[in-house]
């Protein structure tokens, strides 16, 4: 099976330098070098930012393809980078709520957490790169890895369903206890850093722990949501842009919605929904070939369901569960 890609050598590079300058400017711009929690008004002034990006994005992508290729193409290639970034962006609203679940566990003030999800970012990006080429290749390879693909997403939404309303226990975290029985590690921040030294020795920051914990469940979301993408297209560099797009304005969205993550306490039970449907498209392809317009507005429905209901059922006054 031979994956075609609509992009070129220029493509590929052109995005790869604009992500990094992008990077360069949510570094000293978001939040700068200056220790502070970030408002809410700047990081909805980010998450615009980032979303009109995408949108930008997508409209350039559709005009080149368009003159290049005909409208067939650019209006295929428009729609799947387009579901496939509201897939993305959707799922990513996961890791907020793992992320929410760490910084509250580990009590860490607001002012230091845009550091540490910074680093969050940077490793979502690399680790759904490596990813990505890797289920290019497969697919490329092996046109049974998508049934895999889909049956690993049908199993994943079921047990999400299963165990949206159960809090996971950081305490008993494998990773965690062997870090804290591996290392020395201090009892109190010290400002941003991962590390210092006390009498000589060298000793962890609870900090660093909050860090290897973000890295982990980034590894884990990410094999979760590339499957996701393939379902809508095998196109490398559809798959890459808009999960890229939809990674670099996580951090923004986390401050945004990290004081009213509570109001959305049934959306897990529509992102397993939505995995649980995108797995059934995966493993009927060879069957029925699912329009990207009518997964799109699937999708599009599900989330929009779920977030209403969760507004209106979430009583006054209710708070983030604490672990």
């Amino acid at each position: 099976m031979d994956l075609v890609s609509v992009g070129s050598w220029w493509m590929w590079l052109g995005f790869i330098i604009f992500v990094l300058i992008m990077l360069a400017v949510d570094l000293f711009m978001l939040g700068g070098k200056t220790v502070h929690k970030v408002s809410f008004k700047e990081a909805l002034s980010w998450s615009i930012v980032w979303v009109s990006l995408a949108l930008l994005f997508n409209a350039g992508l559709w005009w080149y393809l368009d003159g290049q290729m005909g409208r067939e193409v650019a209006d295929a290639k428009a729609l799947e980078f387009f579901t496939g970034y509201l897939i993305e962006k959707s799922l990513a609203v996961d890791n907020i709520f793992v992320f929410l679940m760490i910084f509250t566990y580990f009590a860490v003030p607001a002012e230091y957490q845009r550091r540490v999800l910074l680093y969050g970012v940077l490793g979502a990006i690399a680790m759904r790169a490596v990813l990505i080429l890797a289920g290019s290749a497969l697919i490329t390879q092996f046109h049974w890895v998508l049934y895999i693909f889909g049956l690993f997403l049908l199993v994943t939404g079921i047990k999400m369903f299963y165990f949206a309303d159960k809090e996971p226990d950081l305490a008993q975290n494998p990773l965690l206890r062997w870090m804290r029985g591996h290392m020395k590690v201090t009892d109190e921040y010290h400002g941003e850093k991962f590390f210092v030294m006390k009498d000589g020795v060298r000793y962890a920051t609870p900090m660093f722990l909050v860090l290897i914990l973000i890295e982990f469940s980034d590894l884990v979301f990410a094999v979760d949501s590339i499957p996701a993408i393939f379902a809508i297209t095998t196109d490398p560099f559809i798959v890459f842009t808009s999960n890229i797009f939809a990674i670099l304005g996580l951090r923004a969205m986390f401050f945004l919605l990290a004081d009213v993550a509570d109001r959305f306490h049934l959306l897990k039970y529509g992102l397993a929904l939505v995995l649980v449907f995108i797995g059934t498209k995966m493993l009927i392809v060879d069957l029925y070939k699912i329009p990207v317009l009518l997964a799109l507005g699937v999708v599009a429905a599900i989330l929009v369901v779920s977030v209403i209901l969760s507004i209106v059922t979430t009583r006054p006054g209710a708070s983030v569960k604490k672990p």
